[in-house]
């Protein structure tokens, strides 16, 4: 890591639900929390409960010097709203597949 950078992962056990135009689209008990310095926290939720079959894969990709290459999805409406590491960086492997959305509601 740079220095100044961290980035923390743990294991919640909040209420996260993600709902695009009044469907759920995700809604889970254990999400991981991803605390990264500079930006907000991230939920990372296991891909068992998120509704895939609303995921369109994307073209896009980008590259975080310190989680590696995220893949996209869109929703319907809704261009590049999530992304995933498929292969994360050793540090935050934990993440490895879980899907991280723009847009959540969190009672932690």
């Amino acid at each position: 890591m740079a220095a100044g950078h961290k980035i923390t992962i743990e294991q919640g056990t909040g209420h996260v639900r993600v709902v695009r135009d009044g469907q759920i689209v995700a809604e889970s008990r254990r999400p991981l929390l991803l605390r990264e310095t500079g930006c907000p926290v991230r939920y990372y939720l296991p891909p068992e409960d998120v509704r895939t079959d609303l995921l369109t894969p994307s073209d896009t990709t980008t590259y975080c010097p310190f989680k590696g290459t995220a893949s996209y999805w869109s929703l319907p409406d809704a261009k590049d709203a999530v992304w995933a590491y498929p292969e994360p960086k050793d540090a935050v492997s934990e993440i490895k597949d879980h899907f991280c959305f723009y847009e959540v509601e969190a009672a932690e």
